[in-house]
């Protein structure tokens, strides 16, 4: 993947939707959610105040991260659905 974000930006892979239901229920195509959960594959440097200072990112590639239902925006890459967003609009890291 040639993508690299800038500054406070992170590349989230999303998790694939469930294809089953806890109870064994196929889930069809129409119903499925979009996943808010997904892998960290690349972050920026950081946030840059207005100082000059940057501010490190607290996320790391290969973090497994929970965002926002509308966060971020979707991107195709080399036939690969990748979502580019934020820092900020992550909301923990799954450990």
């Amino acid at each position: 993947m040639n993508l690299t974000p800038l500054h406070d930006r992170v590349i989230v892979k999303a998790a694939k939707p469930e294809e089953v239901s806890k109870g064994g229920i196929i889930i069809p195509d129409t119903a499925k959610e979009k996943p808010m959960q997904g892998e960290v594959i690349a972050v920026g440097t950081g946030k840059q105040s207005e100082e000059g200072k940057v501010t490190p990112m607290a996320v790391k590639v290969g973090d497994t991260v929970l965002y926002g239902k509308y966060a971020g925006t979707e991107v195709n890459v080399d036939g690969e659905e990748f979502l580019i967003m934020r820092e900020s609009d992550i909301f923990a890291v799954v450990k």
